[in-house]
């Protein structure tokens, strides 16, 4: 049985996200008094549009490439992954298959098939980097298999964690024990952090090599419908004991980072009939977000 205030909780955030519009957020992105880059060493980020993603460069994710070709970094979309040097980073935002475009209904199929696995793979175990970001059901089931070859496993549902006013974003902090001291949030990649704010994503568990960033806690839990906003006393419901939102990982000469949220990454708006309301890094609910995109993006790059 679902415990009522969670059902409460989804019920009010599914109001915003189905009959309200996302769109990106046409926002001034700050001026980074000391970016990370210049353009002698810049690096280059490819943000993946050829997996039905959700959130491409010139849509949903446009506020994020912004940011960080602010810090000095060049940014471009890519749809043959095949282009990648060993150099690059890859960012994978809430792909999804053909078969469940406009149907967040299971069964959720996989976002990639058998060769482009072992070819994202091969190319972070020989040096690339990647970025996974794959949101509530039916991001996180699109990109489990993806995930499983880096060792790294979705709850294809909705995690929340266990707080007092429940219609507010995620904060994994210092205070509440949900936030893992690394060097992302230490200050040896950039300002030092305490918080860092989500907004309604998914769950998965680490590879015992992995570094957990974001760390639910057992009262956390994770809802999985059979379709997407929709619950009932039915709905499937599992604590996340030793579950993750955030995740780091060297692999073979490689980088991978996995979240279980996209908007804390870029600025959106919500629009419906309750109003207008800011989800991202621009949100005054989420003060630390871009600092820490900053730093998680500088591990990343660095060798």
């Amino acid at each position: 049985m679902i415990n009522k205030r969670y059902f409460l909780l989804f019920f009010s955030l599914c109001a915003l996200q189905v009959i309200g519009q996302q769109t990106a957020d046409k926002v001034s992105i700050p001026r980074l008094d000391k970016p990370t880059y210049d353009s002698k060493n810049s690096p280059q980020v490819y943000i993946d549009q050829n997996h039905n993603n959700f959130h491409q460069k010139s849509g949903r994710f446009q506020p994020f490439a912004d940011l960080l070709v602010a810090d000095g970094y060049q940014v471009d979309s890519i749809t043959k992954l095949k282009r990648l040097n060993k150099s690059d980073i890859l960012v994978i935002s809430n792909p999804i298959n053909q078969k469940n475009v406009g149907n967040w209904q299971r069964p959720i199929y996989a976002a990639f098939n058998e060769d482009e696995i072992s070819n994202i793979k091969n190319w972070v175990k020989n040096g690339g980097k990647l970025l996974l970001i794959a949101d509530h059901m039916p991001f996180a089931g699109a990109s489990n298999t993806l995930a499983n070859a880096f060792g790294f496993n979705f709850c294809d549902g909705f995690a929340n964690l266990d707080k007092e006013q429940n219609n507010q974003p995620d904060v994994f902090s210092n205070e509440n024990k949900r936030l893992v001291s690394s060097e992302i949030t230490d200050g040896t990649l950039g300002g030092k952090l305490d918080a860092i704010t989500t907004f309604t994503g998914s769950s998965f568990t680490i590879p015992k090599e992995a570094k957990g960033i974001f760390k639910f806690l057992k009262e956390d839990v994770c809802l999985a419908p059979e379709i997407a906003w929709q619950f009932n006393e039915t709905t499937v419901s599992t604590n996340l004991k030793d579950s993750y939102q955030g995740a780091i990982l060297k692999y073979g000469q490689g980088k991978i980072a996995v979240f279980g949220e996209a908007a804390m990454f870029t600025a959106q708006t919500i629009t419906n009939n309750s109003g207008v309301f800011k989800v991202g890094f621009h949100s005054s609910q989420a003060p630390n977000n871009i600092q820490f995109i900053r730093n998680l993006m500088f591990w990343l790059s660095k060798e």
